[in-house]
């Protein structure tokens, strides 16, 4: 048994064959959330590329270029195919785009979005910083989301999923009550957290747009396809044991148009089966097993 995060990941082994099966508001069989991610990444620092060979270079219009379309552009387009299929918006904020694209806050709060932590920007990991300064770092931008958005984040994502030994520590002392960095279970399980316990609610890095596009080469009708399956595969198996389906979208990405219309053959597959599944947020994941099973179905402590 360890404590906190510092000799090992935080929680413990437990099967999913071995543990209290939870049950889904209304019976439902399946959960799906979206998270959006709702990025800023900053103006000559290499980030996350379409071509390497001019990623060192400032300006490097070809790169931050084709990340910029995200906020400019495809964001409203993902917004938009989320909402007419009446799906609610999870938003995964950068705090620096509180006041780099504050139209996009006012938006996300006149639409009801639910809004989780991502860090200050997507150029900087959650790396380096010795406890205090991660601290303070973690509690500025916890500060800037919660003045903006008019609710304080209860939900954390580390960009690129990074994250040290103390963060989780930090997090629950801030009052967060889950995390999306570690994706290793199809149900809610607890993690430890120092003297406190956050929830890690399922979150696929495998199912995510980033890794299947960028970093596999793999293309839009491919995405909709692995959509379509895991969500097939999990509503299947929910019929014995209810199942969570998280996954994240980038507007620069599946914001794309040639991308976007794939990404809607996955969602009209996926809403066809309403009736036996709760499209919900990963807040409302989140306090749905906090009400409901506490930490007993894991054996944390």
């Amino acid at each position: 048994m360890t404590d906190g995060n510092l000799d090992g990941p935080g929680y413990d082994y437990s099967p999913i064959i071995r543990r209290p099966v939870l049950e889904l508001p209304e019976g439902k069989r399946l959960a799906v959330w979206i998270g959006v991610a709702t990025e800023h990444y900053s103006y000559g620092t290499p980030a996350l590329s379409l071509a390497s060979f001019t990623s060192h270079l400032t300006p490097d219009p070809l790169n931050h270029g084709w990340r910029d379309y995200g906020p400019r552009v495809g964001m409203w387009r993902l917004v938009d195919i989320l909402e007419r299929f009446e799906i609610p918006v999870t938003s995964l904020l950068n705090s620096e785009v509180v006041e780099r694209y504050p139209q996009i806050v006012e938006e996300g709060r006149e639409r009801g979005w639910c809004w989780v932590g991502h860090g200050g920007n997507n150029s900087n990991f959650m790396t380096g910083l010795d406890r205090q300064a991660e601290r303070d770092h973690l509690q500025r931008v916890t500060d800037a989301i919660a003045a903006a958005t008019g609710a304080r984040p209860r939900g954390w994502i580390g960009p690129a999923l990074t994250e040290s030994q103390h963060t989780n520590e930090i997090l629950a002392e801030l009052g967060y009550t889950y995390t999306l960095n570690w994706g290793i279970d199809d149900e809610p399980i607890p993690l430890r957290a120092g003297a406190r316990q956050l929830i890690s609610v399922p979150y696929s890095a495998e199912l995510n747009d980033l890794p299947l596009f960028v970093l596999h080469g793999q293309t839009g009708p491919d995405f909709r396809d692995a959509l379509i399956d895991q969500f097939d595969q999990l509503l299947a198996e929910g019929a014995q044991r209810p199942r969570i389906m998280g996954f994240g979208v980038h507007p620069f990405l599946t914001g794309q148009p040639y991308r976007a219309k794939h990404f809607i053959t996955a969602l009209e597959h996926m809403v066809a089966h309403r009736r036996d599944v709760w499209f919900t947020t990963s807040d409302e994941i989140a306090a749905w097993h906090a009400a409901t099973s506490g930490s007993r179905s894991t054996g944390a402590s």
